[in-house]
């Protein structure tokens, strides 16, 4: 149905070039408006054409490696603000990290807080203390979910000893420990309360202008391996002009702060929300890595989000189940999915930089990133992180630091807003800048050396994490994704660059071109939304009249039954298929557009981008809370203005065509029934909008809003009879 959907797309743009009676200016906009449609087409289908899942076999794994020779793996954890983003969130999927099913003495996990936050620090104490017992109790009774919140809010047993009087009385006071740490964190929260040791290191402290603290909170100094993995408090230094780099910077302090503890060969990275569902998942991911053929080609496993909390039918559109599965799944059949920025283990050595046909393993030299001088190596890692650096791209096992505490001085010193100026970092090292979009951009960079990556999707889910619980979220999330990825589009990153001058092949530059033009498709589609009211208002047709009426007819038939046949093999509902079909109107409209202002804005340099975080909530716990979950709530932001004004618009063109105040036909065609439909089609998309115009409070849209709209809703209608009279 797809080669179909694109092949009615050809014969529509292919009658208005040859019609006699598709020339107006309405017919000229539709034609530009449709050639993009038609693009991005031709873009999904090439992406979804070959789809591909990789099976794996974690017996099969251990059979070639050993428990005793599995390779050491480094845990990342990001955090920017304990409100944003509540420490009971965090610890959770701390908690989750430390029970991996993987040997504990080769595991180091590390917290990046870039909101420099006591609150983080203490809950990260208290955590540490609770793992002692939450750690054996998941591994002794073989629990799955090893998150706290989601092991008792789920009512949880173990798989075979749900019955033993000995697991009850252990869960019993689990719950009690857990509960108990709970309410320390909320009163600390509450009351800001001062902690012993933590007066002077949070001392003359603010988020964004404060020293480095790296913390070393336990550590598995004997090297057991059923003892507590290592677990680090990281907060970089910042200083109010030097630029921080937002996520990208945080990961690649982390990266160089392990880098001289642990220096881990690999390195698993999450955000704060996304805890382990599947214990097992490190084996999983290294099943790939580990493969005699993953280990000369395969960058980085890349996991799937997915989320525990999505509501019912997807109201928001931003669960992204079908996305993942058909175009996601597609792009792994080509050079491999897109990094994500969570739930993913890299190789350190790529992160440093190598290429895959500079292997080490191979014995072949590489530039300066691997087999240049020292000073060289210098201008590339910067000093004091050269040997760390040489240690991982040579693949050598280094004996552990029995003692993280005495590296404390040099990852303070590698942490430093200094460090980085004069080297490669965020340009040809670790994680990309550049963009607020760092990990697709960094997936980018590998993918664009010749490196491919593969998906990692057990039957049991990896990981799970939080979905954006409002539209305003969902707003500011897909603002900040569509600013990052235009960004990527118009810089010296831009796909098709890796493609004509580096190894990014031409269908993966065709699938990261789909998704940075994301963008950019909502000019067409506002231009396009408008053509309906512009029709009716002047009387005037951009639709094909005649027998031409039956391709554009037919080929929104063949979109509708091919879409929704998707999401029904999924196992979704056909309301989640419309709440999507929505929401992709309105995201495209709303906040893709204003991500794309941002970034016009960023080249004329006028303004900067800011990096927004995404708030992070646990599940609602009320009745009332759950009775107006999906409900649309507006604030003051602009993002909510283009689609009060299409709305408006809209109403006002069908009052013009019921009231009959319609001109006299002047050339061709006057509007009928299908700009009509196509207006009523737009009203229904946005109908949450139109309830906001007569509701109060958060549900209501605020009234700045509603009269800015009406005034641009008057100057569309009033261009639009100043066109007629031309």
């Amino acid at each position: 149905m797809d080669s179909l959907t694109l092949l009615l797309l050809l014969m529509l743009l292919g009658y208005r070039i040859f019609s006699r009676n598709n020339h107006t200016f309405p017919c000229l906009v539709a034609f530009i408006c449709e050639s993009w449609f038609t693009f991005t087409w031709i873009l999904i289908i090439s992406t979804k054409w070959n789809p591909a899942h990789t099976k794996t076999y974690i017996d099969r794994l251990l059979l070639r490696v050993p428990e005793a020779e599995l390779p050491p793996v480094d845990l990342f954890v990001t955090t920017a603000d304990p409100v944003l983003e509540p420490p009971i969130i965090t610890i959770n999927t701390v908690l989750s990290l430390l029970a991996l099913d993987y040997p504990s003495n080769k595991l180091a996990c590390y917290v990046s807080d870039d909101g420099c936050s006591p609150l983080t620090f203490y809950a990260l104490v208290e955590a540490s203390k609770f793992a002692k017992l939450w750690v054996p109790f998941c591994k002794k009774y073989n629990v799955q979910v090893r998150a706290p919140f989601r092991y008792f809010s789920n009512n949880t047993s173990a798989n075979n000893s749900e019955d033993s009087p000995e697991f009850i009385q252990e869960l019993l006071r689990m719950k009690d420990k857990y509960e108990r740490l709970s309410r320390k964190i909320l009163n600390a929260e509450q009351n800001s309360i001062s902690l012993l040791g933590q007066s002077t290191i949070f001392s003359n402290t603010h988020p964004r202008n404060h020293p480095t603290i790296i913390k070393v909170i336990w550590e598995n100094k004997e090297g057991l391996s059923d003892q507590l993995p290592h677990l680090i408090y990281v907060s970089r230094e910042k200083k109010p002009k030097h630029p921080h780099h937002y996520k990208a910077g945080a990961m690649n302090v982390l990266t160089r702060v392990s880098g001289l503890m642990t220096n881990a060969p690999y390195i698993l990275n999450v955000d704060c929300d996304m805890y382990v569902n599947n214990p097992k998942i490190v084996l999983h991911a290294l099943c790939i890595l580990l493969d005699s053929k993953g280990e000369k080609e395969v960058a980085f496993a890349q996991c799937i989000q997915q989320f525990y909390d999505g509501l019912k039918d997807d109201p928001f559109g931003n669960q992204l189940v079908a996305l993942f599965l058909y175009l996601g799944g597609g792009v792994a059949g080509l050079q491999g999915i897109f990094y994500a920025g969570t739930n993913c283990l890299h190789r350190r050595k790529i992160i440093y930089g190598l290429s895959p046909d500079h292997g080490i393993q191979n014995g072949k030299k590489d530039h300066a990133i691997t087999s240049g001088k020292y000073s060289e190596k210098k201008t590339v890692f910067g000093k004091g992180f050269v040997e760390s650096a040489t240690h991982a791209l040579e693949g050598k096992t280094v004996t552990p630091n029995n003692n993280l505490c005495n590296s404390l001085e040099a990852a303070s010193e590698v942490a430093s807003c200094e460090y980085e100026y004069g080297t490669a970092w965020g340009k040809q090292v670790g994680w990309i800048y550049g963009s607020t979009a760092e990990d697709v951009l960094t997936g980018l960079k590998i993918h664009t050396k010749g490196w491919r990556s593969e998906i990692c999707l057990p039957n049991l889910i990896a990981f799970m994490g939080c979905s954006p619980q409002d539209i305003i979220i969902v707003m500011v999330q897909q603002r900040r994704w569509a600013s990052g990825l235009f960004d990527i589009l118009l810089s010296k990153h831009c796909p098709i660059f890796g493609t004509l001058f580096g190894k990014l092949q031409f269908r993966q530059c065709l699938g990261y071109l789909w998704i940075t033009c994301w963008p950019l498709r909502s000019v067409p589609e506002i231009c396009y939304a408008t053509l309906p009211a512009y029709c009716i208002i002047t009387n005037s047709s951009f639709l094909l009249k005649e027998l031409g009426q039956w391709i554009p007819t037919t080929l929104l038939v063949i979109y509708i039954i091919s879409t929704l046949l998707e999401y029904l093999k999924t196992g979704l509902s056909i309301r989640t298929w419309w709440n999507n079909q929505r929401m992709a109107r309105i995201t495209t409209m709303n906040a893709w557009f204003f991500g794309f202002l941002a970034i016009l804005l960023k080249r004329l340099r006028i303004s900067d981008t800011v990096f927004e975080i995404t708030r992070k909530t646990q599940p609602f716990s009320n009745k009332c809370a759950n009775e107006n979950a999906g409900r649309f709530i507006f604030n003051k932001s602009p993002v909510f203005l283009p689609g009060t004004t299409i709305l408006l618009i809209q109403f006002m063109a069908l009052v013009t065509k019921w009231l009959g105040w319609q001109p006299p036909v002047r050339n061709g065609h006057g509007s009928g029934v299908g700009e009509v439909l196509c207006s009523l089609y737009l009203v229904i998309c946005y109908w949450p909008f139109f309830k906001g115009l007569f509701k109060k409070g958060k549900y209501g849209i605020p009234l700045s809003t509603i009269c800015k709209s009406v005034v641009l809703a008057f100057l569309f209608v009033h261009l639009c009879k100043l066109s007629i009279k031309d």
